[in-house]
């Protein structure tokens, strides 16, 4: 019989989202707007406890969209942008015109390597083309390494737009993932670690900024009577049955992180004593990650296996993994524009997997994983 398939990291519904949904049908609030959207809203910003607003979108790369347009990007400029991400990070630059310049990571966080960035931004100076912006990446939920990212942006006067579609519920010194930027962005994609099904979230430090977000996410109509338009408006409002969604998860938000890093931990005792095996850690207590996905980096030389081999592996035992993000740079789509940086986002793509890290596992997924990481360890063949 085959088994059943253990997943990376599928949706895990709290008990209450059904009935923040049933209240939307009864109430027929079912458009991109109502009492769950802004609940859902009020829901974030008292968790993230920075006195920020938030705007609930229909996806974090709508979010990503038009935080970079509050920020004044236009055709002809460039924005800076992590490497070693998904593809929506870097997308909306395109969308809009302008052009992606892609730095590579550093080891500690696997995120935006502050010397390579440095060195980006005095390079495009002396070409003549300061940058417009910067996207940071909160990878897997790791932090990335905020003082040294704002210092940069700081001295040279570029604002940051910080992408934590994968790390809410984690913090850097005690300050919640997604304030640090001048705009932020959240994801609640099916996959994260919490979900509306599909939709994001804009952090900005201005009820200006949020009352703008909100404009140009519904289609930018001018307060009129009838039906007019004075800029170009996109259909990014998060609608009300999502956001009731939403409001279900964020009451589990804190047990979800708790499970994530439960499973981190399980990784961490199981490769203990793996020689070439190291799990994606934080570097020091400054840095609080919800473990969103555990990853674990594989060197062919000393462990005497690979990454590639163990996702097979796991594969045809019915457990879904997954390399790490292939780095922008190396991307088809993004070939032709600059980087900056060594080999280091080559090297994690090269040999790191993400292993099943969902809240919602169970001790005899642990078992079960477990066994098969025993079977493929243990056997010279495999």
């Amino acid at each position: 019989m085959i088994p059943e398939k253990i997943w990376l990291s599928s949706p895990h519904m709290g008990g209450t989202e059904q009935q923040y949904v049933n209240e939307a049908f009864d109430s027929n609030w079912v458009a991109p707007l109502g009492p769950n959207v802004n609940g859902f809203e009020q829901d974030l910003e008292k968790f993230l406890n920075d006195e920020v607003h938030v705007a609930a979108l229909s996806s974090g790369t709508a979010a990503i969209h038009l935080g970079l347009i509050l920020l004044g990007v236009q055709a002809g400029d460039e924005v800076i942008c992590q490497s070693f991400t998904f593809s929506a990070s870097a997308n909306p630059i395109l969308y809009l015109g302008a052009t992606p310049v892609f730095i590579d990571s550093e080891k500690e966080t696997w995120n935006l390597c502050p010397v390579a960035l440095e060195e980006a931004i005095k390079d495009r100076i002396a070409k003549g083309k300061k940058p417009k912006a910067i996207i940071g990446v909160h990878l897997y939920g790791m932090p990335f390494k905020v003082d040294e990212i704002k210092a940069v942006a700081h001295q040279y006067e570029i604002p940051l737009l910080e992408d934590s579609a994968e790390a809410l519920g984690s913090h850097y010194k005690g300050k919640q993932c997604g304030t640090f930027g001048d705009i932020s962005v959240l994801s609640f994609n099916g996959n994260k670690i919490i979900t509306t099904s599909g939709g994001g979230a804009l952090v900005t430090h201005s009820a200006k900024q949020k009352d703008k977000a909100v404009f140009l996410s519904t289609q930018a109509r001018d307060n009129a009577p009838h039906y007019q338009h004075s800029e170009v408006g996109y259909n990014y409002r998060m609608s009300n049955i999502c956001a009731g969604i939403g409001r279900g998860q964020m009451e589990v938000l804190e047990d979800h992180v708790n499970l994530r890093r439960k499973m981190h931990d399980f990784y961490q005792a199981y490769f203990a004593d793996k020689k070439g095996v190291i799990v994606f850690s934080e570097p020091n207590s400054d840095f609080f990650s919800n473990h969103w996905l555990t990853g674990v980096t594989i060197n062919p030389a000393i462990a005497g296996k690979t990454r590639e081999a163990l996702r097979l592996f796991l594969e045809h035992h019915h457990i879904e993994s997954r390399p790490l993000w292939k780095p922008m740079h190396l991307q088809p789509v993004f070939a032709e524009y600059p980087y900056y940086g060594t080999n280091v986002a080559e090297t994690l793509f090269d040999e790191g997997l993400c292993l099943p890290s969902g809240s919602n596992l169970t001790e005899d997924d642990r078992i079960r994983l477990k066994t098969t990481l025993d079977d493929f360890f243990n056997n010279s063949t495999a």
